[in-house]
């Protein structure tokens, strides 16, 4: 099997070690009771989160969005693009403060459980054109599958069901016989 071509890889925006490593202890500091883990949050957060962040990789190929993550457990996700149906941006407001964004890949049966996501991704560096490559590939795959033609959509709603088509042509076929049998028949 041969690798497929890269087209592009998601660069980390160093950006999403400040929100990781200020997210939290806000949170703990609106709790009240969690306040005195802020310091050794802090600490054990600072060790990890270089280490976290130098293993994170986001590619894009040909067929594939391919996601790394991961210290000890590491994590390999691969999603077929023709499987993807959305990539979900999300923007809390401590994001915006540090200019990161994330996405959610949503996927044709996804198997996450309700409201989960196979595969949540914080920290790409300008998402949105990641987002709108990965999309365009997607939707390139999809025209260039074999007898499709390109702007072809995939929703029944805005394409006549292929069967129905076929039952219509019986069906006019069926009536022009009946006809050419009730012309044809002298008793009629």
């Amino acid at each position: 099997m041969s690798k497929a071509a890269v087209l592009r890889k998601g660069e980390i925006d160093r950006a999403v070690k400040k929100y990781w490593l200020l997210a939290t202890p806000i949170i703990f500091a609106c709790t009240i009771v969690l306040i005195p883990l802020i310091p050794v949050y802090l600490i054990i957060a600072g060790f990890f989160v270089d280490r976290y962040l130098d293993n994170i990789e986001c590619t894009l190929t040909e067929r594939n969005l391919i996601i790394k993550k991961g210290i000890l457990n590491k994590v390999e996700s691969t999603v077929p693009l023709e499987k993807i149906t959305d990539l979900q941006m999300f923007q809390g407001p401590i994001m915006r403060h540090f200019g990161i964004k994330g996405f959610r890949v949503e996927t044709a049966g996804q198997s996450a459980g309700p409201g989960g996501h196979l595969i949540n991704m914080v920290g790409i560096a300008d998402t949105d054109a990641f987002r709108d490559a990965v999309l365009e590939q997607r939707d390139h795959l999809q025209d260039a599958k074999p007898g499709r033609s390109p702007g072809h959509t995939s929703d029944p709603a805005d394409a006549p069901d292929e069967l129905t088509e076929i039952a219509r042509e019986i069906r006019d076929a069926l009536t022009r016989i009946e006809a050419k049998l009730a012309s044809d028949d002298p008793a009629a």
